[in-house]
């Protein structure tokens, strides 16, 4: 019985881990390809016929754990700081438009 319950809790964990895969990356799954997939089924696989199962268990917490603070700390950063990724242009134009100001239209001799 606790060779089920290892096993499913096992399942679960792997399941939310590529969830927050897919929440994490930077490309649809067709271009992605399935190297860390594979790479954790294989780590899994071994463990289970070495017996240890609450080590993969920990490994696959940890794992998705990463993942998912990793995915909300660039959300993070992307809602509290709105100029992160803006040219230096695109910077003072944003504060002058903060404090009430616009930006001087620059003179393009015709």
């Amino acid at each position: 019985m606790n060779a089920v319950a290892s096993s499913s809790t096992t399942r679960e964990l792997y399941r939310s881990l590529l969830r927050e895969v897919r929440l994490a990356a930077k490309k649809p799954r067709r271009q992605r390809g399935s190297g860390t997939e594979k790479q954790f089924r294989t780590m899994i696989s071994a463990s289970s016929l070495e017996g240890q199962t609450g080590k993969v268990d920990k490994m696959l917490i940890e794992a998705r754990d990463y993942l998912r603070s990793s995915r909300i700390h660039a959300e993070l950063l992307k809602r509290y700081n709105p100029t992160l990724g803006m040219t230096d242009a695109e910077k003072v134009h944003a504060a002058a438009r903060r404090v009430g100001l616009d930006t001087p239209i620059k003179y393009k001799p015709e």
